[in-house]
This record gives structure tokens, sequence and C-alpha cells, in this order.
């Protein structure tokens, strides 16, 4: 809802929506469940959303195995998530995240449907990773606009702290205050970035993957070994490869394009992952990438 603090509009945020029960859709509601907050998740289809809720259950079950939450904790947790194929479900929501594919159509489209859908005081967010925020907003009424913010949460979204938080050209600051008190109450690091392509997170990550891959195209060490440097040389909690084959080869070439298009050669696409995706060996989800699953 909206209050009035003299002559400051201020932000109060309860009920989450959750567009997308994939992996950083049902990772972002999980966050904000864990945090007591009311959510509500939906796919295109109730299985997905579904399937998403499992995923989080797995997650906790994880926690819990590791001494990170009591297992009293993970009904109470779930029962907070709620799963839907129906975007009209959104409708009394305080906040709606957007997490679809990075791809622009896909994303204006359900825009458009929650412009007329949510009520007013509604704050539309995308969790977008390189896509221009304005762009997006571009697609909707000019009010929802001043109401439009880019969420990009890191992934995975369960465990690492960072949200780039990004305006628009017409967003609101008081939007802007509202999201950034809303991320430091799940326990997240907001960091404000302008709204240019890849924001700043994708832009350091895309170089990275880039030399990464050159240096296993090149012979200078394996892909075993390139994550040994990140975890034991550059601290990491991940090997660079092994992160890239959870994220989905898909998504990471359409935002190698998307930056490639905008910036030119110093993002140019690394062959050795279009081989990948080619081969249909997305990553984990497929049970092959870099490396080899069980499935």
């Amino acid at each position: 809802m909206i209050t009035k603090m003299g002559d400051v509009e201020t932000v109060t945020v309860k009920k989450i929506g959750v567009i997308g029960a994939g992996m950083m859709g049902a990772e972002i509601a999980l966050c904000f469940a864990k945090c007591g907050y009311s959510v509500i998740m939906s796919d295109a289809k109730q299985e997905f959303a579904d399937k998403g809720k499992a995923r989080q259950a797995g997650i906790l079950d994880k926690n819990i195995s590791k001494g990170k939450l009591a297992a009293e904790q993970k009904d109470a947790i779930l029962h907070r998530v709620a799963t839907t194929e129906t975007l009209a479900d959104m409708a009394d929501c305080d906040i709606v995240i957007e997490a679809v594919l990075e791809v622009f159509d896909v994303k204006t489209q359900i825009f458009k449907e929650l412009d007329k859908i949510c009520k007013a005081s509604c704050i539309i967010a995308s969790n977008t990773s390189s896509i221009s925020i304005t762009k997006l907003a571009s697609t909707v009424s000019k009010e929802r606009a001043a109401r439009f913010i880019g969420t990009h949460f890191n992934s995975p979204a369960s465990v690492m702290k960072l949200v780039e938080v990004i305006p628009g050209y017409l967003t609101e600051e008081t939007v802007v205050a509202a999201v950034v008190e809303l991320l430091l109450a799940i326990e997240k690091e907001p960091v404000r970035v302008k709204d240019v392509t890849g924001f700043a997170l994708n832009r350091l990550f895309h170089v990275f993957t880039a030399e990464a891959c050159r240096l296993v195209e090149e012979g200078v060490c394996s892909v075993e070994d390139v994550d040994k440097v990140c975890l034991y040389g550059l601290g990491h909690p991940m090997g660079i490869f092994k992160l890239l084959d959870l994220t989905g080869h898909d998504l990471n070439m359409q935002v190698d394009q998307i930056l490639f298009d905008a910036y030119g050669d110093r993002f140019r696409p690394s062959a050795y992952m279009q081989r990948l995706v080619h081969a249909g060996l997305l990553g984990k989800k497929t049970g092959e990438g870099f490396y080899k699953y069980d499935k």
C-alpha cells in the first residue's frame, strides 16, 4: 500500500508475486518466504509452478542437513508460497517480480497483462540480467512505468546476496527506496546500477566467462583446472564452468548476444559455448555441459 508522511509518498510491501517458477523464480520466491513474506508464484502451467515449489523444498532440505535451518521451519516457509498458473491471481500483490526467459517479447507480453491486472500501487520489477529497464517499461502505461524497476538477483538467488537495483528513466525515487528497503529486509545487498545494457554484474561476468573459455580453447588449462583457479586463487564459492552449467548455456548465449550487439567484440560469444548449445548440451538441466551430471 501507499501511505503519506508529510509531503513524501512511501511504499509498504507485504505480499510478493513472482512470475516464473524455474531456477531463478523459485529461489527468489523462497528468499521472501524464508523471511516471513506471503508469496504467490506463477508459471505458464500449474505443473511448472508446483515443480518450482518442489525445488524450494529440496533447497530447504539441504539447509536442514547442513544445520542452517531447523526442520520444523520447513513447512511454515513452504506454507507461505502459493502456486498458480493464472496471472490474475497477482491482482492484490504489492510487488510482482518477473523471472522468465531473457527474451524481450516474452517479458513484455507479461508486463502488458500485469499492467491491466495489478492494483495501481503495485510495483512491477524485472529480474532481467541484460535488457534495458526503460525499454521494458515502455510497453506499459506511463503511470505504471513510474513504478517499474529492475531487480537483478545473482544466481543462485537463495545463496548469493547481491541484487542489482536498476531504476528506469521514469522510475520514482520512492519506488527505488521501497525496493532497497525490501531487499535489505530479506538480507540481500542491493547495489544501485545505471540502466545500461548488461548493468554491472553481467558486464564483468561475461568478460570473465569469455576469457575462461579462451583458456580452455587455447589449451592453457582444462575446464577443471580453470575452476580450481576460481576456487583457490580467486576465492570464488564455485568454479566458473560449474556456475555456467548451473545457469544454462541457452541463457548464457542469449545474454552474450545482447551484450555483443550493444558493445561489440569484447563480448563476442564463445565458440566453445556455441558448440555446446548447438549440441543441446545446456548444462545441468540437460545432464551435460562443461561437466556431466546424473539426471
